[in-house]
């Protein structure tokens, strides 16, 4: 174009513009995934503030010896309420200090600020190693399912909606029982494979529209092997609304862990998880409310940040709530 490009422009009216002179249209959808994900985020306020509580979560649970003001299992004043302090030699050094707790302690004498943030560890743990277990399981029978199809679809998911008939709490509960013991792997291999149908029908579903396109069709014909065809044509193919679906189903597995803790059914009791903090608190709601509130607080927040961060993502990527599977 010329350098009188603004004077020319103007010399034409809506509709007769000549093609040299119309600016370029950029067409979303060769739009960058970076650039979508932050326009979708940083556009969307409660995205965006679930983003930052979820960031905030993650960093709490990583450097939780470093953040957290005591250890997991110093004790001060029994019941102490929030924003009181326990006065004593605590560090036995001979010396009376005094010690501020803002959400107060426990029936134990630990600090419920330290015990929350040593316990987001553990529930991090469990939530991203449930992940693990259920995405990869659950993404293997639904690539499988979708693309042979016939028998092999039939019967991979016909266990899935055996599975599907059950809620996760009591499919946890039963594999537990059978696992024959509490401790963290137990946890997560119980929520883990309660979560396996979530990832399989909705990938099922990605691969079942996948397979029929042009270039799966071109991979066959070059000579490409199934395995091939799966790991490196449909499955990146398909990894938008697998993303969506694990960062919702995080919320759901810290859940999921709180709910077998406070039955009892979960980790050791010696282990600080936000589940058995809210049990342990139960006994006591009429005369130190705090004890349980505060982890259930704890668990509401992280639970909704996720969700709302979730809800970003799939707008971010144009994806349909029925697209992703939700109970």
């Amino acid at each position: 174009m010329s350098t009188d490009f603004g004077e020319r422009r103007g010399e034409f009216g809506p509709g007769e513009m000549p093609e040299e002179y119309r600016e370029p249209e950029v067409d979303e959808e060769y739009r960058g995934l970076r650039g979508r994900l932050v326009d979708g985020i940083l556009g969307d306020k409660l995205a965006l503030v679930g983003a930052l509580v979820v960031v905030l979560f993650v960093v709490t649970a990583a450097f939780a010896p470093i953040i957290a003001p005591h250890g997991q299992e110093e004790k001060f004043g029994f019941m102490k309420e929030p924003g009181q302090s326990s006065v004593g030699d605590f560090d036995g050094d001979g010396e009376t200090e005094r010690v501020f707790h803002p959400l107060g302690t426990d029936s134990f004498g630990h600090d419920i600020l330290s015990r929350l943030i040593y316990g987001a560890r553990v529930s991090l743990l469990v939530a991203l190693a449930t992940l693990a277990v259920s995405l990869s399981i659950g993404t293997a029978i639904g690539v499988l399912a979708g693309y042979y199809g016939g028998l092999i679809d039939s019967l991979l998911m016909r266990y899935v909606d055996f599975q599907w008939a059950f809620p996760e709490l009591i499919l946890g509960v039963g594999i537990i029982a059978i696992s024959g013991g509490l401790g963290v792997t137990n946890v997560v291999i119980a929520i883990g494979i309660a979560y396996i149908d979530d990832f399989a029908r909705l990938v099922r579903g990605e691969i079942l529209s996948i397979r029929e396109e042009e270039y799966i069709t071109a991979a066959r014909a070059i000579g490409m092997n199934d395995a091939r065809i799966m790991g490196r044509e449909m499955l990146p193919n398909a990894v938008a609304p697998i993303i969506v679906q694990a960062t919702l189903m995080i919320p759901l597995a810290i859940l999921a862990e709180a709910g077998l803790s406070f039955l009892g059914l979960g980790v050791k009791p010696t282990t600080p998880t936000w589940g058995l903090l809210l049990s342990q608190g139960r006994d006591f709601i009429s005369r130190a409310w705090w004890i349980s509130v505060m982890p259930g607080l704890a668990i509401m927040v992280t639970v909704l940040a996720f969700n709302m961060f979730g809800d970003g993502l799939r707008d971010a990527f144009d994806i349909s709530e029925g697209e992703v599977d939700e109970r």
